[in-house]
C-alpha cells in the first residue's frame, strides 16, 4: 500500500495512541491512511505486548451456542434476514441448549454465549428461564447473551436471571453508513441506546464492526474508533465483512484481512484492557486468520458448541467455518495452533480486567 504519510507524522500519532492520549480526527486519519506492512507489524507488536502485560499469554475460550436462526429483522448483509426464504430455520429447545452447556463444561468451557437472531418466540420469559437454568447448573460460569436490541427493562430481567455479558455490535457509528446497511425500521440511535443501557446495568458489554462493509470509508472508521473510545466497552468484536449469496450484498467485495488485523491492533491500543476476539469470520477468510488475530492483539476465540446438525444453518455469511478448529470438539487442534505461536488456551471465565484491578 502506497501512502504519502511521512514516517515522522505516523510515529507521532502512534506514540500518542500508545501513551493512552486522546486522538483528534486528523491523527486517526494519519493512522488509518498511513497503514503499510511495516507499520502494521509495529502496531501488532505493541498491541501484543500491551495485552500480554495485562492478561498474560492466555487465550480465553467461549462456547458459542447458536440457538435460533429466526430473525424479525432484514439487515442487508445478513444471511438469516427475514426475507431469506432459502434459509433452513431452526430453534433449539431448552434441553438442547442445556445439553450444549453440559458438553461444553466437560470440554473446559467456563463461558457460554447464547447467540441468535431477534426471534420473537424467545420472549423475555423464555430467555429468563433459560438463563436461570444455566446459572443454577453452572454457577462458576459466565453467561453471555447476543440476541439483539431489546428494551432496558428486558436487559434488566436477563441480568437479574444471571446473565453477565452482552454482545451487540454497533456495526457502524455513522448515520449515513448505517442507513446503507439496514432497513428503515431500524435506527442507529436505538442501537446506541441499547449499548448505553447495557453498560449502565453493569453488563460486560461488547460492541464492534464488520470491516469492509459496503459504504465503509476512512471517515466511518474514524467515527467507529471515536465511538468505542466514548463507550469504553469491555469487549469489541471485529471481523471482515463476508457476503452471503441470498442477500442484497451478494455481489459486494469481501472485507480485507490486513485491514481487519490492523484495526484489531488499533482497538487494543485504544482500549488496552478490552477482551478482543479473533473471530470466526477471520478464520473463514484465512486458514491462519485466528492465529494472526491473536498476534495482532486479540485474546478470545469462540468455538462452536451448537449441535452439529444445525451449525451449517446458522449461516450469516458464505463459507462460514463450523468444523475443524472452529468446532468445540477440536479444542486440541486449537490448543496446538495457539501453542505454536506462544499462547495458551485456558479453562477460565476470562473476565474483563478493569484498570483498577491490574496488578
Amino acid at each position: 500500500m502506497e501512502n504519502k504519510i511521512s514516517e515522522e507524522e505516523f510515529q507521532v500519532c502512534f506514540q500518542e495512541l500508545s501513551s493512552g492520549r486522546h486522538l483528534n480526527r486528523n491523527q486517526w486519519r494519519t493512522l488509518l491512511e498511513g497503514r503499510n506492512s511495516e507499520r502494521a507489524e509495529l502496531l501488532a507488536q505493541k498491541a501484543s505486548e500491551l495485552r500480554d502485560r495485562i492478561y498474560g499469554k492466555k487465550i480465553f475460550i467461549r462456547g458459542l451456542i447458536e440457538f435460533t436462526n429466526y430473525c424479525k429483522n432484514d439487515c442487508y448483509y445478513c444471511g438469516i434476514r427475514k426475507s431469506n426464504k432459502n434459509a433452513s430455520r431452526y430453534r433449539l429447545t431448552e434441553d438442547q441448549i442445556l445439553n450444549c452447556c453440559r458438553a461444553g463444561y466437560e470440554l473446559g468451557f467456563r463461558t457460554f454465549v447464547l447467540q441468535g437472531g431477534e426471534d420473537p418466540y424467545f420472549n423475555d420469559e423464555r430467555i429468563v428461564r433459560i438463563v436461570g437454568k444455566i446459572r443454577k447448573e453452572f454457577p462458576d460460569c459466565a453467561i453471555t447473551l447476543s440476541i439483539g436490541e431489546k428494551e432496558r427493562a428486558s436487559y434488566q430481567l436477563f441480568k437479574k436471571a444471571g446473565a453477565d455479558r452482552y454482545l451487540l455490535r454497533h456495526e457502524t457509528a455513522n448515520e449515513a453508513h448505517y442507513r446503507k446497511l439496514h432497513p428503515k425500521e431500524l435506527s442507529l440511535a436505538h442501537r446506541i441506546q441499547c449499548l448505553e443501557d447495557l453498560k449502565s446495568l453493569g453488563y460486560q458489554t461488547g460492541a464492534g464492526i464488520m470491516v469492509g462493509s459496503p459504504g465503509q470509508t476512512t471517515e466511518t472508521l474514524m467515527d467507529d474508533l471515536e465511538f468505542l473510545e466514548k463507550l469504553q466497552p469491555e469487549m469489541v468484536g471485529i471481523g471482515p465483512f463476508i457476503p452471503h449469496h441470498d442477500t442484497p450484498f451478494r455481489e459486494k467485495k469481501q472485507g480485507e484481512l490486513e485491514l481487519t488485523l490492523y484495526l484489531l491492533s488499533l482497538v487494543r491500543l485504544l482500549l488496552p484492557n478490552v477482551l478482543l476476539p479473533a473471530t470466526t469470520a477471520l478464520g473463514t477468510i484465512d486458514p491462519r486468520g485466528r492465529e494472526r488475530g491473536v498476534l495482532a492483539g486479540a485474546n478470545v476465540v469462540m468455538p462452536n458448541l451448537s449441535p452439529e446438525n444445525v451449525r451449517e444453518k446458522y449461516l450469516l455469511y458464505d463459507n462460514k467455518i463450523h468444523t475443524g478448529k472452529e468446532a468445540a470438539e477440536c479444542l486440541d487442534a486449537l490448543r496446538a495452533s495457539m501453542g505454536e505461536i506462544g499462547y495458551e488456551v485456558v479453562v477460565d471465565r476470562g473476565d474483563y480486567i478493569s484498570k483498577t484491578e491490574e496488578v
